[in-house]
């Protein structure tokens, strides 16, 4: 009985961290109202290939997204996209500079400004109008009836 109530060796496990350093590029992407780009999806491109996505996958919560450039230098475009929003970031890499960025919004819905939105409102009145009249018009040599 003794034997049962004893108490036995208690097993643990450890946690182990690696700390490195690294020269990263970190981007934040966020609506123009300061809410973040949250699991928005990114796609890094190489300097040498701008056409095909180096590097893809998604920001965190708040907007963020890290990735470690490899060798190459040059000017690196990182692009965030969520639900027709994005922008365009880009970063100069190089081997003894720090990197000089940018940042480029994409054009989405919402960004559109008073001008294009006047311009627009007159061009849907202008196509009532035209229609309107259209179908007003009289056949030609038709005399009407009375």
């Amino acid at each position: 009985m003794a034997l049962l109530a004893a108490p036995g060796p208690v097993l643990g496990h450890a946690a182990l961290i690696d700390v490195m350093e690294t020269r990263a590029v970190t981007i934040h992407a966020r609506y123009d109202t300061g809410q973040p780009l949250a699991e928005a999806q990114v796609a890094v491109f190489a300097p040498d290939d701008p056409r095909t996505p180096w590097l893809t996958g998604r920001t965190d919560a708040d907007g963020r997204f890290s990735f470690v450039p490899d060798g190459r230098e040059g000017r690196w475009a990182i692009q965030a996209r969520q639900a027709g929003h994005g922008a365009m970031g880009y970063i100069t890499w190089g081997a003894a500079e720090p990197g000089e960025a940018t940042m480029l919004a994409l054009a989405s819905p919402a960004a559109t400004d008073g001008l294009q939105r006047l311009v627009l409102a007159a061009c849907v009145v202008w196509a009532c109008i035209s229609t309107a009249l259209y179908f007003r018009r009289r056949p030609a040599g038709h005399k009407g009836a009375r």
